[in-house]
């Protein structure tokens, strides 16, 4: 094994849907940085767009396309339109998400319907067509973002909670079911991240501030910190790595409570 380029993504290409932004937007730069041609995917297009000329003036490669993860044929044609152009998709990352925070009781059909479309069947679309498409070339690697709500939750996060909670055993089901095949599914479960979903958050000081405190480093992640995780999981890194949650939370499970006992 050449350790020197366990990392090394060159030759490959990376899906990214999300990338227009936040954690996709650091996925694909971080992909792009380690060689891969990376297709940054986004509802956004102009953003996609932005990432990619970025990706392209740090002298990588990429191109941007676009796509709505709640239709199902928005999906599919994304897929249909990588594959047509490219000889084969070796990693794919799916990014995008949202959150209605509402006690349950307040909670509409329409809060539901929107949070479920988004982030479970949206991820569900993204990891089927990607699956496909690596089961037939005979491997790849899939990556999905849950989030430490997988397994804490709080007033409030019902719904977004059980989203992905509901990713990770799709995750783990897809790599039981592809891993003969050669095809790799994991998930990286965040915990507080600055980016576009958790801004009305980070806007609030004493709510800022108590999110930093909860975990063991004391601080949020900058969005750019999950791009080492990505690029693990893309690469012979993390070749022996399927079904896995892979927390990237600081610290925030790991720990009992908000106090700490003088020692």
């Amino acid at each position: 094994m050449e350790y020197s380029r366990l990392f090394r993504l060159d030759g490959k290409v990376g899906l990214v849907i999300g990338g227009a932004s936040g954690i996709g937007h650091a996925a694909a730069r971080a992909l792009a940085a380690h060689g891969a041609h990376v297709v940054c995917a986004d509802l956004n297009l102009e953003g996609a767009r932005a990432t990619a000329d970025l990706i392209t003036r740090d002298g990588g490669r990429a191109e941007a396309a676009q796509v709505d993860v709640v239709q199902e044929q928005s999906v599919r044609a994304l897929f249909t339109a990588v594959t047509a152009a490219h000889a084969s998709l070796d990693v794919a990352v799916a990014t995008p998400g949202i959150n209605v925070r509402k006690p349950i009781l307040a909670y509409t059909a329409e809060d539901l319907d929107r949070v479920l479309a988004v982030n479970l069947k949206g991820t569900f679309y993204v990891l089927r067509e990607a699956g496909r498409v690596m089961a037939a070339q005979g491997g790849g690697s899939i990556i999905a973002f849950a989030s430490i709500r997988a397994q804490v939750v709080e007033a409030g996060q019902s719904v977004y909670a059980a989203t992905k909670a509901g990713i990770v055993q799709i995750v783990r089901t897809l790599a039981a079911e592809l891993g003969a095949r050669g095809v790799r599914v994991n998930a990286i479960a965040p915990g507080v991240v600055e980016t576009p979903l958790t801004r009305p958050i980070s806007r609030n000081p004493e709510w800022y501030q108590a999110y930093a405190a909860r975990n063991a480093l004391g601080r949020w992640a900058a969005a750019e910190e999950m791009g080492g995780p990505v690029v693990f999981l893309a690469s012979n890194a993390g070749s022996y790595v399927t079904g896995s949650v892979l927390l990237v939370d600081g610290g925030w499970t790991a720990i009992d409570g908000r106090f700490t006992p003088p020692l």
